[in-house]
């Protein structure tokens, strides 16, 4: 469905997107994560031909959005960070507007405006004036102009923010229902959003892609944690002249003695699952009094860390 290679963007001296390459499959429920100023939106704005790349290509739905921008514009339904509202229409007068800029017949834009009040939950709202209505509801209205066509591409721009607890979560509902029919891209620096939402996480920092995995790949750690519940003679020795263990560390408490063994590639998944069937043995050869043997799990939010200390990126940027 996307498909971004090579892209690169600067305002002035400040280069805002350096060689951003990643790709987006029909169906999926991807999010763009990134602290602030990280490029997000300017991938974003890119992607729905507001705004021109330097250098690099682009295509939604195998059209070139620099060369078929309207078509591609066609196919992509897009709520701002901002949502283009007009606060002295009615909800009902401002999706009427829309459905004639999309160029909607009236039979067609009376069902699709009906579709999109149902789905967004806006039918109780729809003869108020948006000026009105709630944070809430008015991300709501954003939404249903968004889905009035039914894109093939659904991009949001930080859907959530500013919203209360209540109101997440009924965006969230709404986007997952919505996934049914489109593909979804939405950018956020919320790492909850994109744990509760998403298939894959597509991780920008200071305008470069540091991760693109599926959420239990990067869930998935790049050590093994052995606990025994007293000492093995040589343990640590032993551990480390396993091959394929990078380092060991160890550390004591009240419930035993904890090892926690680095995998030498950093590649999640199979070479660490090996890993822990080669721990497994060496344990079991030695008789080691072992309470508990189990792959490392990482949370977003810690791999979130790991990849800002790697890239220099303070915490708010």
């Amino acid at each position: 469905m996307v498909e971004v290679t090579a892209l690169g963007k600067s305002y002035g001296t400040v280069r805002a997107l350096d060689d951003v390459r990643f790709s987006i499959a029909a169906g999926e429920i991807v999010g763009l994560l990134g602290p602030n100023g990280a490029g997000k939106t300017t991938v974003l704005k890119i992607l729905t031909g507001y705004l021109q790349p330097d250098h690099g290509t682009v295509t939604v739905d195998g059209l070139d959005v620099l060369t078929d921008t309207l078509a591609v514009q066609q196919r992509i339904g897009y709520l701002p960070e901002n949502a283009p509202l007009y606060p002295e229409l009615t909800v009902q007068s401002y999706l009427r507007h829309v459905a004639e800029l999309r160029r909607l017949s009236p039979e067609e834009g009376r069902a699709r405006i009906a579709a999109a009040l149902a789905e967004t939950g806006l039918l109780d709202q729809m003869t108020r004036p948006i000026g009105e209505l709630s944070k809430g509801y008015r991300q709501r209205v954003g939404l249903a102009q968004a889905i009035l066509h039914q894109p093939r591409l659904l991009i949001l721009d930080e859907p959530s923010v500013g919203l209360d607890p209540t109101q997440i979560v009924q965006m969230r509902r709404l986007i997952r229902a919505l996934a049914r029919r489109s593909t979804v891209l939405f950018s956020t620096h919320i790492l909850s959003e994109v744990e509760a939402l998403c298939d894959r996480a597509v991780i920008i920092m200071q305008g470069r892609i540091c991760a693109d995995a599926d959420l239990e790949t990067l869930a998935a750690g790049t050590a093994v944690l052995l606990t025994l519940a007293d000492e093995a003679p040589a343990a640590r020795e032993r551990l480390l002249a396993v091959s394929g263990v990078a380092a060991v560390e160890r550390e004591r408490d009240e419930r035993g003695v904890h090892y926690r063994i680095t995998a030498e590639r950093t590649t999640a998944g199979a070479p660490v699952e090996a890993l822990g069937r080669a721990v497994f043995d060496v344990a079991a050869a030695g008789r080691w009094p072992v309470s508990e043997l189990r792959q490392e799990r990482r949370t977003l939010e810690t791999v979130f860390d790991a990849l800002a200390s790697g890239a220099g990126v303070e915490d708010g940027r």
